[in-house]
């Protein structure tokens, strides 16, 4: 049964490998594709860097730090610290009674796969439209396209952002950071992007 299931999903693995490579290295730069996975977890690259302290906050209070310490692999849109301030104050994300949100907002921010900058400029380049959509744990869509040499992504509730800084290439995926939050919880005090 293994074998025959490994079998079944050999093209399809091939094909998306396919669809997510190529040799494009318009607006991107270098790319962490160009380096080496850090043999850290995308939970302790969370812990690791500055500037996501809050989203590493939130997924410890969402009970989803696991899930970034998991096999994976996961690309996490990680929104800096000062998209979830308000009126320049931090947000608290370790309330407890804010527990679904911050769950609702973790998995709004992360898309199955290892998806490198180059992997999402060589997708949008090669679609008719100039964009490129992705599904999120929660499922809802992300939207992918370029900006001059930005890439911008937008979430089906309006929110945008910009990719902006280093990605980091974790053991587990790849932690792509964002300037603003992707979609704004319910309830949430802290502003959409």
């Amino acid at each position: 049964m293994r074998t025959l299931m490994r079998r079944a999903l050999t093209p399809l693995a091939v094909v998306l490998l396919a669809a997510c490579g190529g040799d494009n290295d318009k607006a991107g730069g270098d790319t962490a594709e160009q380096a080496q996975p850090s043999s850290r977890t995308l939970a302790a690259t969370l812990q690791a860097e500055s500037g996501f302290g809050t989203l590493g906050r939130a997924a410890t209070n969402a009970g989803l730090t696991n899930v970034l310490e998991g096999v994976g692999p996961y690309t996490l849109f990680a929104p800096a610290d000062s998209a979830f301030s308000v009126d320049g104050a931090p947000a608290d994300v370790t309330d407890e009674s804010r527990r679904a949100e911050c769950a609702a907002l973790l998995r709004a921010h992360i898309v199955p796969g290892s998806l490198t900058r180059r992997d999402i400029l060589a997708a949008i380049e090669r679609d008719a439209d100039g964009s490129v959509q992705m599904r999120t744990m929660a499922d809802t869509l992300l939207t992918f396209s370029r900006d001059g040499e930005a890439i911008v992504v937008a979430s089906d509730s309006g929110a945008r952002s910009r990719l902006t800084g280093d990605e980091r290439l974790a053991s587990n995926g790849v932690l792509q950071p964002v300037e603003g939050l992707l979609v704004r919880a319910e309830g949430s005090t802290a502003p959409a992007a």
